[in-house]
């Protein structure tokens, strides 16, 4: 679920709220950093059981109708094509993923359910829903093409749903993009007979991402002072007040990875870093950044001192 650059990105967040130096303890902060990665799978979790709940609703709602004093024909014998929606009700009836609900205590639409109001009303007064039912019976495919339309649609883009999450941890704003991403792929790709860990993805690729995430944040700081002189000495013309602390982060963690990380590519470092600043710093960052990078690999390049192993990693 989580890639390189999201772990990047972490990792960036993290050593801009760092205030101490190479020598300090920064235990705490590489603590917070896998916390916040962590907390990345609680996002997920806790989408994937807004969409249960949405169903528990969804056939709470039908039952309420049905058992009207004053029940019309519409009510006795409703449409139960939403209710029955097959890979609702695979989230639904997925173990491994009450058992996650459980161990992770993801509880909020116990608490917080006007959300799981407002999103099956939003739901149920779209075009999609109303096209959806039109008809009593459909397919498996006809299900998964319906839910990836509403997550696409109604849930990933909702203004509240989105205030909420930042109100519950402002971390989970980054990873949102992330998280969404993920849940179209699983819900695009599901099959009928999909085993339960389909919906229960990794957080981390494999061990190597972890250790990545952790080197990557301890190696930045421990040569800190080397990587900035490296940096004063190729922004001499500049005024160091005027450049903006993230690149001044993203220049030190990339200068790192071309250093110390001799299995990635040089490309692959400079675009990575070139992007994310795009994403979170000034319209002109990345061209600076890049400036300052391209310099640093000729000059490493010419001097023998660009460590790399493997073909192609030039």
């Amino acid at each position: 679920m989580l890639n390189r650059r999201h772990i990047r990105v972490k990792v960036m967040q993290t050593l801009y709220a760092f205030k101490g130096g190479e020598s300090a303890d920064f235990s705490k902060d590489q603590k917070f950093l896998l916390y916040s990665i962590d907390n990345m799978y609680n996002l997920y979790l806790l989408l994937m059981a807004l969409m249960v709940e949405v169903q528990k609703k969804a056939a709470s709602n039908l039952q309420k109708k049905q058992n009207k004093h004053l029940a019309t024909k519409e009510d006795k014998d409703p449409n139960k094509k939403f209710v029955n929606n097959e890979v609702l009700l695979m989230l639904k009836g997925n173990a491994q993923l009450q058992a996650l609900f459980e161990q992770h205590k993801i509880n909020n639409w116990n608490l917080d359910d006007e959300y799981v109001d407002i999103i099956f009303k939003d739901i149920i007064s779209s075009d999609l829903y109303t096209d959806y039912m039109q008809t009593k019976v459909s397919s498996f495919k006809e299900d998964k093409e319906f839910i990836v339309d509403v997550f696409k649609e109604i849930i990933a883009p909702n203004d509240k749903l989105y205030d909420y999450m930042e109100d519950k941890n402002l971390t989970w704003l980054d990873d949102l993009p992330t998280v969404n991403t993920t849940i179209l792929k699983l819900l695009r790709k599901v099959k009928h007979s999909s085993d339960d860990a389909h919906f229960t993805p990794k957080l981390y690729k494999d061990l190597e991402d972890k250790q990545f995430a952790i080197n990557l944040f301890k190696k930045t700081l421990l040569n800190k002072s080397a990587i900035n002189k490296e940096i004063e000495l190729k922004t001499q013309n500049w005024d160091a007040d005027r450049i903006a602390n993230v690149d001044y982060v993203l220049l030190q963690m990339a200068i790192c990875e071309l250093q110390h990380f001799s299995s990635i590519p040089v490309k692959v470092t400079i675009n990575e870093y070139l992007e994310i600043a795009k994403e979170y710093s000034t319209p002109k960052s990345s061209i600076f950044i890049n400036g300052i990078l391209d310099k640093l690999v000729k000059e490493y390049t010419v001097n023998g001192n660009l460590n790399k192993i493997g073909r192609g990693l030039m």
